[in-house]
């Protein structure tokens, strides 16, 4: 693929989950689109699993469900009901706003993506799949310019633009497990399930660190194989309850007003809070206060919120999604650090209404409490051990207990690139001695090596923008970032940008520019 003479430039797509095959797919529409000679004339997509089972949909247990309704799914961001239309086309007789088994979403990927391969084949543009990690993207050394994407396995590949799709990969370490991490009777992540099946003896006793979406997949998957399971958490809360996060019903003119708030006001967050009880009303005249549950113990208040959801008497989270999108217009607009005072502020809506449990789990989840094989206690272990082959758990206030296994599901740490101490390579994996980690991302998703610095070549899609875009992980968000970065990509090479290539090296006569 790396042909002297021929006309068009190489993409390297670092990661196959949804990001980069959202990514592929618009990109080889545009082309595809166009007379020859493509701007483009092979893309390689990076990554050491299968387009689309990554973490976050490739999981074949078909007890855990995307959270998202299918009609919000699609990776094409101008077909929105492209993910509907495969499932139909496989038999699938839902309801768009139904909630399907991830794996469906990660099937629908590798379909796709063979799919955009044999599209692109037919405009003589080359897709190919490499089947290993990317480590790191340096300035290319033989004077052609652009990039080298150094491997897990020691090879490089040529690029002459860049995009980083990479999601989730290293979960976050519990507070008090640190020196467990390695522990053969804990579990860093409760994915993928096979661990679960597989992994544990029947019948076990399970500590799960976690409330939230990861710790609820947890339970389910525990209790359905006839495990005891207890769940334990610093907040002690678990999600709330709706039908699944869907597309808005129609717009909603006080929630539009947020990406023109003034982002120096100083009651900004007050404003917010304003916008979104007008939104709500406007679906609903009861008071928001009543469409939700103010129980204190945690079970009552699923119980209740979930009765809530089923007898369709909350709105609130049919403004969800276009606030979320409000939200991300916002955020470049607002002051240097002014986006983490807000999101500190408003932590309360994202860790229980944004990042909701969909009603049928909930209600998947009262039963197995109602059963005792599911339980939540507080407040959190204070200390733990490991003795005679049990885990020795302690909490304020109550009696120690002990379990057979432990389970992290307190989620994962978000992606983070760093440079080398010269500013010369970008690190996708830990920091580097002296390195300094990426902070923030130019209006087209590109990075720059420093202050005044030139964007380099290299873009980031997905959940990686979260330097620059709260709720990275919003999917239809990611697909539009998406078609953003396959949009610029396809259009015609670049005239020479000497600023650019002066701040990488001198390019001999003769070479292109990256």
């Amino acid at each position: 693929m790396d042909v002297k003479g021929e006309t068009g430039r190489e993409v390297v797509v670092i990661g196959g989950g949804v990001a980069g095959t959202s990514l592929v797919l618009q990109l080889v529409r545009a082309l595809a689109g166009r007379r020859p000679p493509h701007p483009v004339r092979a893309v390689r997509v990076v990554d050491p699993r299968p387009a689309g089972w990554g973490l976050a949909f490739g999981d074949e247990d078909p007890l855990l469900l995307c959270n998202s309704a299918a009609e919000l799914n699609s990776l094409l961001a101008d077909r929105p009901g492209d993910f509907v239309d495969h499932l139909r086309a496989h038999g699938w007789t839902g309801s768009a706003k139904d909630c399907v088994p991830r794996a469906r979403m990660a099937e629908y990927c590798a379909d796709r993506a063979a799919r955009a391969r044999e599209q692109a084949g037919r405009a003589g543009i080359a897709v190919e799949h490499v089947r290993a990690s990317a480590e790191s993207i340096s300035t290319a050394a033989d004077g052609r310019g652009g990039h080298r994407v150094r491997l897990s396995t020691g090879e490089e590949l040529y690029a002459d633009d860049v995009v980083v799709c990479t999601g989730v990969q290293r979960p976050r370490v519990p507070r008090g497990f640190a020196e467990f991490r390695h522990h053969p009777r804990y579990l860093d992540s409760p994915y993928p399930a096979s661990r679960i099946r597989q992994g544990l003896r029947p019948r076990s006793r399970v500590l799960v660190l976690g409330s939230r979406q990861s710790a609820a997949d947890a339970a389910l998957l525990l209790c359905r194989d006839g495990h005891r399971a207890t769940l334990s958490s610093p907040s002690g809360k678990l999600p709330a309850v709706r039908e699944s996060l869907a597309a808005p019903l129609h717009a909603y003119p006080p929630l539009e007003r947020i990406s023109r708030l003034d982002p120096a006001d100083p009651h900004l967050e007050a404003r917010l809070v304003r916008c979104v009880v007008e939104a709500v009303r406007l679906q609903d005249r009861r008071p928001l206060r009543r469409q939700v549950s103010h129980a204190t113990d945690p079970v009552r208040r699923l119980r209740e919120e979930t009765a809530l959801a089923e007898a369709g008497a909350c709105a609130w989270p049919d403004v969800i999604v276009p606030l979320i999108e409000q939200v991300i217009e916002l955020a470049p607009e607002l002051p240097a650090g002014r986006l983490e005072e807000l999101s500190a502020e408003f932590a309360w809506l994202t860790d229980r209404y944004a990042t909701a449990l969909a009603r049928v789990n909930a209600r998947r989840l009262l039963a197995h409490f109602d059963s005792g094989a599911l339980r939540l206690v507080r407040p959190y272990p204070r200390a733990v051990s490991f003795e005679g082959g049990l885990w020795r758990v302690e909490r304020s206030g109550a009696a120690p207990e002990t379990y057979d296994y432990v389970i992290n599901a307190t989620g994962f740490e978000r992606p983070v690139l760093h440079w080398d101490r010269e500013r010369t390579a970008l690190h996708l994996e830990g920091a580097p001695a002296g390195g300094t980690a990426v902070s923030g991302l130019e209006a087209d998703l590109r990075v720059r090596s420093g202050p005044g610095a030139p964007p380099q070549r290299v873009w980031v899609v997905g959940v990686g923008t979260h330097v620059r875009i709260p709720f990275s992980n919003h999917l239809r968000n990611v697909v539009r970032q998406a078609r953003q970065v396959a949009d610029r990509l396809a259009e015609p090479a670049p005239s020479p940008d000497f600023s650019v290539i002066s701040a990488i090296r001198p390019m001999p006569s003769g070479d292109r520019p990256s």
